[in-house]
């Protein structure tokens, strides 16, 4: 997992409100028992909220950040957000997925159409694809 991510270039920062301490506690009963090695990355803890109410997550009422996944391009722009309940988890395939879209256009000034995959169709933005998608991409490339 770490290495589709070390060989995008990608850093990856996993940011809540638990202490040190938990995040240390998570890592030694939970998380090191689901990854070789435990979990990869750094694990920040936003003791006061900041971090989660700069990107909209930090949920007053609960004192705590909601589930969230934000993918921030090396200009520091965020191109792309994820928030989600507890009840539900993050796809990692679809976080990649979605960073090597993000790359491809950033290289090339193509678009990725609805469920893009690396080799498949891409647009070129031009004033005559307008009423002409449907001649360049087909709805079985989304899946």
């Amino acid at each position: 997992m770490k290495s589709a991510f070390d060989e995008l270039g990608v850093e990856v920062v996993a940011i809540s409100r638990d202490s040190q301490h938990s995040h240390k506690i998570w890592q030694e009963t939970e998380l090191s028992k689901m990854v070789p090695g435990g979990f990869p990355w750094p694990m920040v803890s936003d003791a006061n909220g900041s971090i989660g109410r700069s990107y909209g997550v930090y949920d007053e009422e609960a004192g705590v950040n909601i589930r969230g996944r934000f993918l921030i391009d090396p200009d520091g722009v965020i191109q792309a957000m994820e928030v989600l309940t507890p009840p539900v988890g993050r796809n990692v395939s679809e976080t990649l997925r979605q960073i090597r879209a993000y790359q491809h256009v950033r290289a090339t000034g193509e678009v990725m159409p609805s469920g893009w995959q690396p080799g498949k169709p891409t647009l070129k933005p031009a004033i005559s694809l307008v009423g002409h998608v449907w001649e360049q991409w087909k709805v079985e490339n989304a899946f």
